[in-house]
């Protein structure tokens, strides 16, 4: 049950790119560059919503 949780917080690409209001390419941009939290998975990006909330809460304080 918990596995299952976990994996319901994880977001794509394009959920990112909807939820921060960005592209996707430019999220894509940024996963590849290590300038937002992301795992790979083969050949897909996944994000974890709890690690992208707090990736906001920081850099938009450091504005």
């Amino acid at each position: 049950m918990k596995d299952q949780k976990k994996l319901e917080k994880l977001m794509t690409l394009e959920e990112v790119a909807e939820y921060l209001r960005l592209s996707v390419y430019t999220i894509y941009k940024m996963a590849q560059k290590g300038k937002i939290p992301a795992l790979k998975a083969g050949k897909k990006w996944r994000f974890r919503k709890e690690d992208i909330g707090r990736w906001l809460k920081f850099n938009s304080r450091r504005k």
